[in-house]
């Protein structure tokens, strides 16, 4: 089965060699040995990802799908060309029973609705640069120009249910300072919780009963445990997305839709397709399913 990430993993091992071999040049020097500790950084984002899932048999496919649609190079024909493109997934992803949302100018959220496809596993490999070319309606002289759109597929995040190990908390109970009645200041109400796995640390002295604040505390590590989580899933997710695509140049298309030949072809796999208007209408099952 066709994997972007070892086909990216292959590229970005290919573009590092190339730029090693820019070292040698004083001048270049400094720009490519930064160039390469990006490129390394990439890498190791994808490596990283695809032995977690072989270790825990976790995978994304499930996951419902933000994609994002960007204009990039062509200036005013790029963000044209963007809208068509995300007029063509809006089709495509109604046509196969997917349920969407507009979430924001450019931004569609695909849930799996009536569909029996899952919604990640089905766009994944839509990820990355789209090149245009055609003569523009503005285009007085009917030359032909080139822009691009770069498009991004991300997995939504998990809804994350918490399960705290009561043999993971370190307890300790300590006397409360400040006022609060005879309770408070001569009783060990007070209580501090240390979560060992993390080392995160919280306190309550607020409730004159040391029982409360030992609850207190529990739903703030809870918090903490659960905002860590979600620090956790957004730099996944904002590794990926710096993954799918370089800087939305010409040269770093994974696709290209030339007008003139009414063909797409997808440079990944070296394979065409006839009749434009068609596709662009959201009848793009036979280009989606060649990566399946």
């Amino acid at each position: 089965m066709y994997d972007y990430r070892r086909v990216q993993i292959q590229e970005l091992s290919k573009k590092i060699e190339e730029t090693r071999a820019l070292l040698a040049d004083p001048a270049l020097q400094e720009m490519a040995e930064k160039e390469i500790l990006e490129l390394e950084s990439q890498k190791k984002v994808l490596e990283d990802a695809l032995n977690k899932e072989a270790e825990s048999g976790d995978s994304l496919d499930d996951r419902n799908v933000l994609m994002e649609v960007k204009g990039a190079a062509g200036g005013e024909e790029a963000k044209l060309w963007k809208e068509e493109l995300l007029r063509m997934y809006l089709r495509f992803a109604q046509l196969k029973g997917f349920q969407v949302e507009e979430i924001d100018e450019g931004v569609i959220k695909i849930s799996q609705g009536n569909s029996n496809l899952s919604p990640f596993k089905t766009l994944k490999f839509e990820a990355g640069v789209h090149r245009v070319q055609r003569t523009p309606a503005t285009e007085k002289r009917g030359r032909i120009h080139t822009s691009t759109a770069t498009v991004y597929v991300l997995p939504e995040l998990d809804d994350i249910d918490l399960h705290i190990n009561p043999e993971d908390i370190a307890f300790e109970a300590f006397r409360a300072g400040g006022h609060g009645g005879q309770n408070v200041n001569k009783v060990s109400t007070a209580v501090r919780l240390r979560h060992i796995p993390t080392g995160i640390i919280v306190t309550s002295q607020k409730e004159r009963f040391q029982a409360q604040n030992r609850e207190l505390a529990m739903e703030l590590l809870r918090s903490k445990l659960w905002e860590m989580e979600i620090e956790k899933q957004h730099k996944e997710i904002a590794s990926l997305k710096s993954t799918q695509v370089g800087r939305g140049m010409r040269a770093e298309k994974i696709r290209t839709y030339n007008f003139s030949q009414d063909r797409l072809t997808d440079h990944r796999i070296n394979k065409s397709w006839h009749n434009l208007p068609v596709l662009l209408e959201g009848e793009i099952d036979d280009v989606i399913n060649s990566f399946s």
